[in-house]
């Protein structure tokens, strides 16, 4: 059903290639055989204007303290690392700061992927330098993914918020939202974060109903996608209409209707997305 196959390439995820890595490896690699990762903010140090990671040069001028580096992984052999500035300040203009967004469809999707996951790396790596609990400073566990506090024995692994995705499909039409808070203001299926205690299965009914008040079954798996923005786990569905009307969240959803094979589509949302391949997959062409 539609067209689904030539959107796998540009799928933002990791590349199959990379290895990921959880402690520095033996021996250490030598920097010229390191890529350094650094975020402020969730935006990523390139070069200008090729938009490449900074060299060694352009790494030790920040003067950062590359002791608080996190591994990544192995990528086209090199050895990938990330940390964080608190300061923005650059020292020239021969660097800049770039929103990982801005990357989409402009850089390798490969690239792109490998930064969103060591962005969140870097940002858990920054908010756990001190327990959550009793404000001791905490360290790294070898062989662990994980920080620990030496004075309550606290543990904070890298955070994931797993949120719901699902298109609602009516015999040849499909559901498309306009989210209030979405920041391509593109229209694209219903979504929200899971609550505590709550399956993925009820929290796509629970939220289906929440913004637009319809009921929905037949539920069925899609795909899921990492997503650094901030730290979500996409969890996509399809679900086949039950019943009810239309009726908005207008705290959340601006509009919402049905598009079908004859309907002029809006825009869709960024190709590098799960959102874009779930509607295009479900997409029937035009009659005639």
């Amino acid at each position: 059903m539609g067209n689904l196959f030539p959107y796998w390439c540009s799928m933002l995820e990791t590349p199959l290639a990379f290895v990921p890595l959880i402690d520095v490896p033996v021996p250490v690699p030598s920097p010229a055989d390191t890529l350094t990762f650094i975020f402020h903010r969730g935006r990523l140090l390139l070069r200008t204007p090729d938009l490449a990671l900074p060299t060694l040069d352009q790494v030790a001028a920040l003067a950062l303290d590359l002791t608080r580096a996190q591994p990544v992984g192995l990528w086209q052999g090199r050895y990938c690392q990330t940390l964080w500035c608190d300061d923005d300040t650059l020292p020239d203009a021969s660097v800049e700061w770039r929103g990982l967004r801005s990357l989409f469809n402009v850089l390798d999707d490969g690239f792109v992927g490998l930064a969103s996951r060591a962005v969140q790396l870097a940002e858990w790596a920054r908010s756990h330098r001190y327990c959550g609990v009793c404000a001791t400073p905490t360290v790294r566990l070898p062989g662990e993914r994980c920080f620990k506090c030496l004075g309550c024995a606290m543990v904070a692994y890298p955070r994931i918020s797993p949120a719901m995705m699902v298109l609602i499909r009516k015999g040849d039409q499909v559901l498309l939202a306009l989210h209030k808070q979405s920041p391509s203001q593109r229209y694209s299926p219903l979504a929200g974060f899971l609550e505590a205690g709550e399956s993925v299965e009820e929290a796509v009914h629970r939220e289906v109903m929440e913004e637009v008040g319809l009921r929905v079954h037949n539920l069925n798996y899609f795909m899921s996608q990492s997503w650094p923005f901030p730290h979500s786990l996409m969890l996509a569905f399809t679900a086949d209409y039950l019943d009810g009307e239309i009726r908005l969240d207008e705290n959340e959803i601006a509009e919402a209707r049905w598009f079908g094979p004859g309907d002029t589509w809006p825009e869709a949302s960024s190709s590098v997305s799960i959102s874009s391949l779930l509607v295009q997959a479900h997409r029937l062409p035009p009659p005639g």
